[in-house]
This record gives C-alpha cells, structure tokens and sequence, in this order.
C-alpha cells in the first residue's frame, strides 16, 4: 500500500504461480475485494481468534495514509472505529516503515492476504499492537480467478480499443486462429475454476453458487454470492428463504444504477426462488441432461456456427434447458450467461466429455457492447453466415488480456 508521500499508483504487486503460468495479484485488488466484502464475512475472526464483524469497511483512501478511513469493526465484544491498513504480507508493515508513522496511529485493523509468520504484528508508533485479518482462508474465489475477473471488469469498462487494429491486419483466416486459440484457454482456465469450485463445495453448492452469482450480473456477483454462502440450496428448494429479507440484508452492497427492472436483484432472487422450489434437485438434473448432449468430432471451433448450431440442435437444447432446469424461471441472454459461464463448465469438470464445440458455438448471451461492435468491424461476426456467437466474444476478451498483460509489463519495465 502506499505510505505519506508516495504517489497512489504504486501498488504493490504479487507474482502467483497460476494454472497457465505466473499471474499478479494486487493490493489494489486486495482492497476492492475488502470494499466489497467479496470474502466470507460470517466466519472472520482476527488472528487471536476474536470473532470480526465488518460494520462498515470505510471509506477507501486513495491518497497518502491508511487505505481505509473511519471503518466500524466489532471485535469480540469491543467496537471499534478507526483506519484499515491492507498488505499482501503482514511483513509489509514493517517494510513500509508505518509503525514510525504516526499517520497509521489510528490503524485499528490490519488485513492482510497472505498468514503472516510467527510473531510478525504490526505495531504502532507507540508499540501497542494491531489486530490482524488473514483475508485468504475467507475468500470465495481463488487468486487466480480473482484477478481474471478484475482483469475482464477491467476491460470492459474501458472505451479505448485500439489494440484491435492489430488484429484488423490480418486476413479473415488469420483473425478466427487467433480467436480460437485464446477462446480454448479460456474455456480451460473456466473449466478449471470450475473443478475448484466443486471440488470446494461439492456438485449441487457449486452448481447453486454459480447460478446466484451468474444472476448477479457483473456488478452485483458478489452479494449474489455471499447469499449463495448464507443460504445453501436446500433452504431454497425446502422454500425456507425469504427472497426480499436476503435482498434486504445486502442493502447497501446492491449496485442499482442503471439497472433495468428486468435484471433488479431483487427479480432476480424472486426468479431463482421460484427456479429452486419447482426444481430442488436441479444441478442433478442436469449433470442427467448433460449425458445425452450431442457432440462433435474433433474440437469442431472450425466449423461454421450455423451448422453447428444445426447439427448439435442447439436452439432446442436452449429451450430445454430454459425449461427442464430453470424451470422456465430464467430465459434469454441471462440463460445464456448460465449455459456459458455456469453449467458448461460445471459439467465439463464432472463429465469427461469434449463440451467446447457447444459453449464455442453458443449464443452470445449479455457481452459488452463494446466487444459486440468490434467483432462486427473486424467482419468476424456477419450476420447469417457467421452470427454472434460465445465462442468467438470470449476469444477476442481473452486476446484484449493478452494484451493488457503485455502492456502493464511493458509500462513496468519503462524508465
């Protein structure tokens, strides 16, 4: 984190050894995933074992100073208000020289990532000690998922894409290569958070987890999520949840703004209480429907998407699955979304089944606008004989990190 007099873009960065190489984490990253409350809140505890509630994380600092200011805590019986300091290591507090800094006097909380070694506290100035969170055992995703999902909100939020005239450059052949390539390591690297997530939670919570969080869109994924934590699929399916009492809980982590009435959370939740009482045992169900998918030979990225689509009858398998799994509670590009972020994936992690052809060729579902426009400029997506399809939009995504990537280090190597 920075310290007083530092400039507030250098943040610290850790080098993680992830499913496809080496991937940063950040203390940036680090600190939205406190501001969200993206973790566990129910079983925090300090690391002398006093029970932690977050009453309010503070308001994030973005200058010189502790990261958060005037955050309310419940710490065992004592409520305390005060700053929160954020490292990925507990040793960090020494390294930036806080404890001599009396603008870390009222630290009351310092998170970190990673355990800290035995015996390492931060101190202030006066030597008296700080509580210390360990976020890692809490988070609800992996590191590496976080920060792929921080790198894909990233760049959707961003209006520059001129990274793309790159690939206008090459010929038509050249570009659908290169967006099946990157489409295939992203399907991998979904694959495999998915098998974390099951192997995490077991089939049906992983199942009903994505599901809630997939609802959630990109901005409310994470008090979706933290609901699927409160409230197992059992509740649901037994009728035991009150959808507008969860709603309400989460009152002040919904992202509202823009938010058409179709997609509110508070819809959303009603929708997926309806989805879970008429099917309870759904994710079975659907592991059942997914043994009799059709396939392809081969990896079938090459073929055209019509065909495709003709062939494996997926504008069917989209009506049953709208209707023999969401039990018609959830339609259109939101189900698309489920079939591409959610069962897909789930399903290749329990099934050894070849399911790339049908999340390649699948409908777009809800995508960036943006993302939509370029393929479209790029000629790859033309209407009837090449339409929108998963595949393709996830490829270029994935081509955009690529690209990303390269530039940050590029920017970090400058002098």
């Amino acid at each position: 984190m920075t310290t007083t007099g530092q400039p507030a873009q250098d943040w610290k960065v850790a080098e993680i050894q992830g499913l496809y190489g080496p991937f940063t984490f950040s203390e940036r990253l680090l600190q939205k995933i406190w501001l969200r409350g993206e973790y566990d809140a129910a079983h925090a505890a300090a690391e002398d074992g006093r029970p932690l509630r977050v009453l309010h994380p503070g308001r994030w600092n973005l200058l010189g100073g502790p990261d958060f200011r005037g955050a309310r805590l419940r710490l065992g019986d004592e409520e305390l208000t005060g700053d929160v300091e954020l490292h990925l290591h507990a040793g960090d507090w020494a390294a930036h020289a806080h404890a001599a800094d009396r603008a870390y006097d009222d630290v009351v909380l310092h998170v970190v990532l990673f355990p800290p070694a035995p015996g390492e506290r931060a101190r202030r100035a006066d030597g008296s000690a700080i509580p210390t969170l360990v976020l890692l055992p809490l988070l609800l995703h992996d590191l590496e998922e976080y920060a792929a999902e921080d790198a894909v909100e990233t760049l959707a939020s961003r209006t520059d894409w001129r990274a793309t005239e790159e690939l206008a450059r090459l010929p038509a052949a050249g570009v659908h290569a290169v967006l099946h390539a990157q489409a295939e390591q992203r399907w991998r690297q979904k694959v495999r958070f998915a098998q974390r997530r099951v192997e995490r939670l077991g089939w049906a919570e992983a199942c009903h987890h994505a599901a809630l969080e997939i609802l959630g869109y990109r901005f409310n994924r994470t008090p979706m999520l933290k609901i699927a934590v409160r409230a197992p699929l059992t509740a649901w399916a037994e009728g035991a949840v009150d959808a507008g009492a969860l709603f309400a809980a989460e009152a002040s982590a919904w992202s509202l703004q823009g938010v058409r009435p179709a997609n509110h959370p508070r819809v959303r939740l009603g929708q997926y209480a309806a989805w879970a009482r008429a099917n309870p045992a759904w994710p079975e169900l659907l592991a059942k429907l997914a043994g009799g998918f059709p396939v392809l030979p081969g990896e079938g990225g090459a073929w055209p998407t019509t065909i495709v689509r003709r062939r494996l009858g997926l504008p069917a398998l989209r009506i049953r699955l709208a209707r023999e799994i969401a039990a018609g509670a959830v339609g259109g590009t939101r189900l698309d979304n489920l079939v591409c972020d959610g069962f897909l994936p789930l399903l290749a992690a329990r099934m050894e089944r070849n399911l790339f052809p049908l999340w390649f060729h699948w409908f777009a579902g809800d995508l960036p606008p943006r993302l939509i426009v370029v393929l479209k400029s790029l000629g790859v997506f033309t209407g009837r004989a090449q339409p929108a399809c998963h595949g393709l939009a996830q490829g270029l995504l994935g081509w955009m990190l690529v690209q990303e990537a390269g530039s940050d280090v590029g920017r970090k190597k400058a002098p």
